[in-house]
């Protein structure tokens, strides 16, 4: 089985659950099969989605300047990841 590779910082679509059809940006790896979610407005950066991987579509699109914070673990706010997302959730 095949399994999806996911970066800190990367644009990912829910594909299964209640929270399926939003954007989210992976905030934290876990493990091989879980990530951590958010999106800002739902899902805060303070309280982030523990979400498998398989259940969710990567878009091929990476934000280097969320990546860098979050892996640094520097102070980073909902309304950045919010505005950064808000062209993917009007295209839906």
């Amino acid at each position: 089985m095949e399994t999806k590779s996911v970066d800190v910082g990367e644009v990912v679509f829910s594909i299964a659950g209640r929270d399926s059809g939003r954007f989210y940006i992976v905030a934290e790896i876990v493990n091989d099969t879980y990530v951590k979610i958010v999106d800002g407005d739902l899902r805060r950066i303070d309280k982030p989605k523990l979400k498998k991987i398989k259940h969710l579509k990567t878009q091929n699109e990476h934000i280097p300047k969320l990546a860098e914070k979050l892996k640094s673990g520097k102070k980073i706010f909902d309304a950045e990841i919010k505005s950064v997302l808000r062209s993917y959730n009007s295209a839906v």
